[in-house]
């Protein structure tokens, strides 16, 4: 099946909003908006929704605004409610094996130790697609990885990011148009 629905992974409030952690949620925003799209809270699944038609058919944006840990009770309910199998999905999130800048599409496995991926997989099994995004590994090792992924993103860290934005929004074009085989074999062997 194709993908339906791109939740991108964050945590609501102004307070996260320039935070390693919340780069889902900074790309979904950036595709609304590169797509004219606008988006609306839907209390009843705890997110925010926006509606894109590409190719002929609906493409939901997805924004759960629900604390990270808790995404896969704001993604489930939505995807039942549309009647929508998990592998429609497709999840952006922060990740910390891959540096700052890069892009890597994958298929099913195991959370990685992500919360937001863990909750999504106890709601809804593996068989989703993740676009992860790189935040870098810790600048120490005895740094607590919570301050990590919750520090703020450094000025440098902004202008590489966004220099690589329309390379991650053409990235997501590819899986929304051609799946996740093709978006695998283009997106992942390419570095920053």
């Amino acid at each position: 099946m194709s993908i339906a629905v791109i939740a991108g992974l964050g945590n609501p409030g102004a307070e996260y909003a320039r935070t390693r952690h919340n780069l889902g949620f900074w790309l979904v925003d950036a595709l609304a908006r590169d797509s004219g799209a606008v988006f609306r809270d839907e209390k009843r699944f705890q997110s925010a929704v926006a509606r894109i038609e590409t190719s002929g058919r609906t493409l939901w944006l997805f924004k759960p605004l629900t604390f990270m840990n808790e995404s896969g009770s704001a993604v489930a309910p939505f995807l039942h409610f549309h009647k929508l199998p998990a592998t429609a999905l497709a999840v952006v999130h922060d990740d910390i094996t891959l540096p700052l800048g890069r892009m890597k599409i994958s298929v099913r496995g195991s959370a990685g130790g992500h919360n937001g991926i863990e909750s999504i997989i106890a709601h809804l099994g593996e068989d989703f697609a993740r676009v992860k995004l790189g935040i870098g590994s810790k600048a120490h090792p005895e740094m607590n990885l919570a301050d990590h992924v919750l520090s703020r993103l450094t000025g440098e860290e902004e202008t590489t990011l966004a220099a690589r934005q329309p390379d991650f929004l053409a990235g997501l074009r590819v899986l929304i148009a051609e799946g996740s085989a093709a978006a695998m074999n283009k997106i992942n062997g390419i570095k920053n």
